[in-house]
């Protein structure tokens, strides 16, 4: 049936029409107030709905930078941690290198010849002395005549020998010799043959001493290299030559490129010890220490620095991810205290408007009263 087909008077057909719009915005407040948006669609607002639709959809994108950031952040702390703990073996690597510095300086070398090779021969007996970790040495020129007791005795009495501490005595009817702390650094193993050294060398206990440091040392050097192999997070080792690349912008044209580096024991310099009576070797193993501690300070500083970026990137993405949802907020959400009002007078309306209408229809009914 048509419209048409039902003659209305002009004052109901206008209140019944203004019925339908006072509904249509019921319909709409109520939506808002459901949604708390005042634009939920492109029928809304187009111009507000997809400006809305791009910066929420930026904002997302740089959420999922933000929790990359996140985890750059933790593997830039593992590298952290683990070139503190690095540097806190190298240390103690180089304090054992230190121990055996100064038991070297007990351990002194000697060696002596004789003239003809025999004790009794009436000629001298020259000993060169070496401390390790000093370029000078000291001659210490004793008469040769006699046993290895008269010897030792003529050691014993000799100023240059007492000079650096020197000390003879005889053990077993061998030539000992020793320091001024009493350690026995050379023993002449046989009398001596003609024109030859007899034998005079470091002793087992100065020997044993320096390979029980050399042992510490090198066992230092292990866990050194396995701290670098367990200082991974999520597969990337920034202390076992694994870069990282971290992303600060959802076109990829902001990064920052962190380089890794090799710290193991052989990335730092750091050597097997070895032969640690030969000075030389020695002052070599304390430099290769002190030279990776520095190594380490440097690329702690380095990943202190990156760090310091990653973060200040992360707090701006943290804000502006912030702003993009704020601009997007105050494109489409609703004024709640607004919508509220609105609802209560578009109720007051449609009130009224139902009343108008009745009214409006008794003016016809009255028509009922001819009858």
């Amino acid at each position: 049936m048509s419209i048409n087909d039902i003659t209305l008077t002009s004052s109901m057909r206008s209140n019944l029409l203004s019925l339908k719009n006072t509904s249509a915005l019921l319909d709409r407040t109520q939506e808002r107030l459901s949604t708390g948006k005042k634009v939920n669609s492109a029928i809304d607002n187009p111009l507000s709905y997809f400006t809305a639709q791009s910066l929420n959809a930026r904002a997302s994108d740089l959420n999922n930078l933000l929790d990359s950031m996140g985890q750059a952040v933790q593997t830039i702390k593992a590298a952290d941690e683990g070139i503190t703990t690095l540097t806190s073996l190298v240390e103690q690597a180089k304090s054992i290198a230190d121990q055996a510095f100064s038991a070297s300086k007990e351990a002194s070398e000697a060696k002596g010849t004789a003239d003809d090779g025999k004790y009794g021969s009436g000629g001298k007996i020259v000993f060169t002395v070496t401390v390790p970790g000093e370029a000078d040495t000291t001659e210490v020129s004793v008469d040769a005549t006699g046993d290895a007791a008269a010897v030792a005795a003529a050691i014993n009495e000799n100023d240059d020998a007492k000079a650096v501490g020197m000390q003879a005595s005889v053990v077993e009817g061998k030539l000992v010799v020793s320091n001024k702390n009493g350690y026995a650094f050379a023993t002449a193993e046989t009398a001596g043959t003609d024109g030859t050294e007899f034998g005079v060398a470091a002793t087992a206990e100065a020997k044993n001493s320096l390979e029980t440091y050399q042992t510490n040392f090198n066992n230092i050097l292990t866990q050194i290299n396995e701290i670098v192999q367990d200082t991974s997070y999520k597969g990337i080792n920034l202390l076992n030559g694994d870069d990282l690349t971290v992303n600060f912008n959802e076109t990829r044209t902001s990064t920052l490129k962190i380089e890794g580096v090799i710290f193991d024991a052989a990335g730092l310099g750091l050597t097997t010890a070895a032969d640690w009576n030969n000075a030389e070797k020695l002052d070599a193993s304390i430099s290769a220490a002190e030279t990776a501690i520095n190594t380490l300070r440097e690329q702690a500083s380095t990943f202190g620095q990156n760090l310091s970026v990653v973060q200040t990137r992360q707090d701006f993405t943290e804000s502006m991810i912030n702003i993009l949802t704020s601009g997007a907020d105050a494109l489409t959400l609703a004024d709640m205290n607004e919508e509220a009002a609105n609802m209560l007078a578009l109720q007051t309306r449609q009130s009224l408007g139902t009343n108008a209408l009745s009214m409006a229809a008794q003016a016809e009914q009255s028509v009922l009263q001819l009858f």
